[in-house]
């Protein structure tokens, strides 16, 4: 009887790993937070190479899965960030920049969002906002010298 057990055992342990070896990715175990990052990459490739149209289907479907991370995991910055991102990539300006804005409430000197924050109000003709963001953005790069001119890492 033990024995039959142990045979059944090693025998699931190998032929488990092997088909996972075979084929087995582990993209089940993915977050949805990544699954979107991955979209997003795939679709600026398609931007840049002018189709559009495969860029927002890419857009969408990682906004989608961004939204689901948000319920999941809320109040992660850079969630908040690829949320305003994906938003301003398919034309929804109101809502990237409440995205925006909801990422700086937890992370004010997040580099990406004061970056995009401040594409955002260039596109939307916000210039004096734009500079705002860019400020910030300066700010940080003047820090990051001084930091590194004193040997010190900022966290």
């Amino acid at each position: 009887m033990i024995k039959k057990i142990l045979i059944t055992l090693v025998f699931t342990l190998i032929f488990g790993n092997l088909s996972f070896a075979a084929g087995g990715d582990g993209s089940s175990t993915k977050s949805n937070y990544d699954k979107a990052v991955k979209l997003i990459k795939s679709a600026k490739k398609y931007e840049a190479d002018g189709k559009t149209k495969k860029a927002d289907d890419r857009y969408k479907k990682a906004f989608k899965l961004l939204v689901k991370s948000n319920k999941e995991k809320p109040g992660k910055a850079d969630t908040l960030n690829y949320l305003g991102f994906t938003s301003r990539k398919l034309g929804d300006f109101e809502n990237a920049e409440i995205f925006y804005t909801k990422g700086l409430e937890i992370s004010p000197y997040h580099i990406r969002i004061n970056q995009y924050m401040g594409e955002l109000y260039v596109t939307t003709n916000q210039i004096d906002k734009a500079k705002e963001s860019l400020a910030v953005l300066d700010g940080d790069r003047k820090s990051t010298r001084l930091n590194s001119s004193h040997n010190q890492t900022s966290y």
